[in-house]
């Protein structure tokens, strides 16, 4: 499925070398390197020099951009161009994204420093072999990629060179191993897609069209997808998902890439960066979507428009086969239906099995709840201590309900199953089509009995080859791919599989011995996964710790996400903490959901909270307009701002960006969150909209520093050597909390006159009376003015002052106290 070996430094410069991608990637990780970090312009600048040595001019593309997970940040996009012969062709783009997942120290070696240094040695062989190309060859390392596909977002709105696009390659991971899955993503038929990149001619392809089809229908976040959504670009993901746990933690290194898995990655680009170059982009474009999938070292494809007839003919096929054995007396009824006794046996009992040991697993050791992607250390052992339970099982059923050497009779149940399932599939999921392979070939192995009335072992073994390679990958790609909740999808996918095999496995003549072989095989990895149960180096145990300040409150805590405690989050949570419900009235966003599980009270430290200016307050009609500059006083990394959710916001922008999906004037939102700023330089947040004057202002704001463990304010106990950040969620933070509140006394475009409440009867007609409303000012932070609360309520109500020159209306805060306003 993917090379077994590793270029070195040696091969010719024609050549991709693993070992020259390897330098690259070992100095774009050396640390972790998210956006508004220091590291994160040292790896940009790296890369310019990088491509700058290649010969090539550089380019640099700043800006704002605001994406549909609300996530607000100023991106820094790496930009490189090598034209082309032809003056009126579309331009091949080739991406991968530079930084670093945030909050969890990920040094980004794999996600995705495996992507730019691929490309960066492909192009380098490219040049170096001076092959004449037509197109223009685009290179993007994009940024922020990690928070909210916010690089890719900014090249796509903003840059020229878009419209010359006709064709992506993205270059990312999802582990840290294991082999490279192709993904096509496109807004209309693949067909187009399939044919050309089979005469690309990939040496070690591996993709199919039912990933495909599944991909297409969830919600995608690669930089490819906003090219997709937003113009129609279509193109080609490649990413690796093995060794799912070290993803977006701080084992994304150097140490914990697989060099087999990079050179895939580089047996992909080459072919490809050498035939896209020269062909007409266009042809990539279709309407068809076709079947595809892949066999060592082959790639197969046909029509969509095959699935229904394929399936169709099998069944055809099958029954008159039935008919035949039954006219020669072959077939028996009863026995055929008794077949469905074994097979619908081993379905339930090893799916029941699988799901409920699962489940009794995580009770028994409570640790695998810590990894919040649901694929343990040892989840590899768990796989094949289940697959081979599941084996066992079969087998042992089988036994019970069947003779010693299985006769044909019992093969036609699991024939018809297969027929079944791809008769839906046909119908709901075309992308699975090519799953009634392997069923032909069991149909010509019942056929070949049929009308010989022989079982030939040889021809057995070698018609059950295309099920072992077409369904075997499966069982074990789901768990790595879904988690190791899903093992029981696994073990079913093994009894059908066990099924299709039938004529081989029924040949076990002591199928009771066999069961027990495999059960204490199965049992000897259970034994290896609880041997490699516990935590170590290389395999850490996650955690994380947050201080919270409730400004408001004037209170602090330590808080967590983590369900088992451990002895160095017990030392700030205590042995007893309280549950975190208070602090969850407000969830923060995180891939996974999770919230907050523990608290404690913390000792209160002095932190230097935000400003928050209101630069505008005005209403006009029955709209209310705001504009607001929330601005750091000490080294912040984000911002989220909260919004009770019966407020409706229109015409949003924040740092004078709008949201990439906006359509009309309504901001659209899910749940309290408004958006989150990601903050480069301690740049302040500007955030402008309007509201309906019956909306009530209801906001508040966290503003998060990622420097618990270094801040001098602390004295935070460094993480043993087998623990690590939790990942996905903001950790190792220090957050302050606080409501946001409107403020007439510091806005710029407003100003407050003191007077009494007669005087208003003195000065203020009856309909100005009519429509004052009570309002709260408030001491605003650093503000020039201040405002004492009075005791008594506080009106505002429009007023005309006669003065000599003309003025903008604005409005009076009038108390019924004086003495208590200055």
């Amino acid at each position: 499925m993917m090379p077994q070996w590793t270029s070195d430094d040696t091969v010719p410069f024609s050549e991709f070398s693993t070992e020259r991608a390897l330098e690259k990637i070992k100095a774009i990780s050396k640390e972790p390197h998210y956006v508004g970090s220091q590291n994160h312009d040292q790896v940009a600048n790296y890369l310019q020099k990088e491509l700058q040595n290649l010969g090539l001019q550089t380019s640099i593309q700043e800006g704002y951009t605001l994406t549909e997970w609300g996530n607000l940040v100023k991106s820094k996009n790496i930009l490189a161009r090598i034209n082309g012969s032809s003056t009126n062709s579309k331009a091949l783009l080739l991406l991968s994204h530079y930084d670093s997942a945030p909050h969890s120290y990920s040094h980004g070696a794999s996600d995705a420093g495996s992507g730019v240094a691929t490309i960066l040695e492909s192009v380098r062989a490219f040049l170096y072999s001076k092959k004449p190309h037509k197109n223009d060859i685009i290179i993007l390392f994009s940024d922020a990629e990690e928070l909210g596909l916010n690089g890719a977002a900014l090249f796509v709105t903003q840059h020229n060179w878009v419209k010359e696009v006709g064709l992506a390659l993205n270059f990312e991971a999802r582990g840290t191993s294991g082999p490279s899955y192709m993904l096509m993503e496109t807004n209309g038929g693949n067909a187009g897609m399939v044919k050309e990149f089979a005469k690309a001619n990939s040496t070690f392809p591996v993709s199919n069209s039912l990933m495909y089809s599944i991909y297409k229908m969830l919600p995608n976040d690669t930089d490819l997808t906003v090219f997709r959504e937003q113009k129609n670009i279509q193109g080609y993901n490649f990413a690796f998902i093995d060794d799912h746990y070290n993803y977006h933690t701080a084992q994304d290194d150097i140490k914990h890439l697989n060099k087999n898995t990079l050179a895939h990655q580089g047996t992909y680009l080459m072919p490809l960066l050498s035939y896209f170059s020269n062909a007409d982009l266009n042809t990539t474009k279709s309407t068809e979507d076709y079947v595809y999938f892949t066999i060592p070292f082959t790639f197969i494809s046909y029509s969509f428009s095959w699935v229904l007839p394929m399936v169709i003919l099998a069944f055809v096929l099958f029954l008159f086969l039935v008919f035949i054995g039954i006219g020669k007396k072959i077939l028996i009824v009863q026995s055929m239906l008794r077949g469905f006794i074994p097979i619908i046996g081993s379905l339930i009992f090893t799916g029941l099995i699988t799901f409920l040991g699962w489940k009794g697993l995580l009770q028994i050791y409570p640790q695998y709840n810590d990894l919040l992607n649901g694929f343990t250390y040892n989840g590899h052992a768990y796989i094949s201590a289940f697959v081979l339970l599941a084996l066992a099982t079969t087998l042992f059923i089988y036994k019970l309900f069947s003779s010693k050497k299985v006769a044909v009779n019992h093969y036609v149940a699991p024939l018809l199953i297969w027929l079944i399932l791809n008769g839906l599939l046909a119908i709901y999921l075309k992308g699975a089509g090519f799953l009634i392979i392997p069923v032909y070939f069991g149909l010509f192995l019942f056929g070949y009995y049929i009308i010989t009335q022989k079982s030939n072992k040889t021809l057995n073994l070698i018609f059950s080859i295309p099920a072992l390679l077409l369904l075997v990958p499966f069982i074990q790609m789901f768990p790595i791919g879904l988690g190791l909740k899903v093992l029981f999808g696994s073990a079913i996918l093994t009894v059908l599989t066990f099924g299709l095999l039938l004529p081989t496995f029924g040949s076990f003549a002591k199928k009771g011995q066999w069961s027990l072989l495999f059960l204490m095989i199965s049992i000897g990895f259970f034994a290896k996964a609880h041997y490699e149960s516990g935590y170590e180096v290389g395999k850490a145990k996650s955690n994380s710790l947050l201080y919270i300040y409730n400004a408001d409150t004037d209170k602090a805590s330590w808080a967590t996400y983590d369900v088992n405690l451990d002895s160095w989050t017990k030392e700030y949570l205590g042995k007893n903490p309280k549950p975190a419900t208070a602090l969850n009235q407000t969830p923060m966003f995180s891939k996974y959901n999770s919230g907050f599980t523990y608290a404690a009270e913390a000792p209160k430290i002095a932190l230097q909270k935000p400003t928050v200016e209101f630069l505008k307050d005005s209403t006009a009609g029955n709209k209310r307009y705001f504009k607001l500059r929330i601005s750091p006083n000490r080294s912040v990394s984000r911002y989220d701002i909260f919004a009770n959710e019966k407020m409706e916001f229109f015409n949003l922008r924040a740092n004078g960006a709008t949201h990439i999906n906006q359509k009309g004037t309504r901001f659209n939102r899910k749940g309290k969150k408004l958006l989150s700023y990601y903050v480069v330089e301690n740049a302040p947040l500007e955030i402008e909209f309007n509201i309906d004057t019956a909306s009530i202002f209801d906001m508040e704001l966290m503003e998060s520093s990622f420097d618990l463990m270094r801040n001098p304010l602390f004295s935070i106990t460094k993480r043993a050597s087998w623990m690590m950040p939790t990942p996905f969620v903001l950790t190792d933070a220090v957050v302050i909390k606080q409501i946001i509140k409107p403020s007439l006394a510091s806005s710029k475009e407003t100003s407050a006159i003191a007077i009494s409440q007669s005087t208003i009867n003195e000065t203020v007609p009856q309909s100005a009376k009519a429509v004052a409303k009570p309002i709260k000012p408030i001491v605003q932070e650093k503000s020039k003015r201040k405002i004492i609360k009075p005791a008594s309520k506080i009106i505002a109500a429009p007023i005309t002052i006669p003065i000599s020159k003309p003025v903008k209306k604005e409005r009076l805060i009038i108390a019924n106290d004086t003495t208590k306003v200055r």
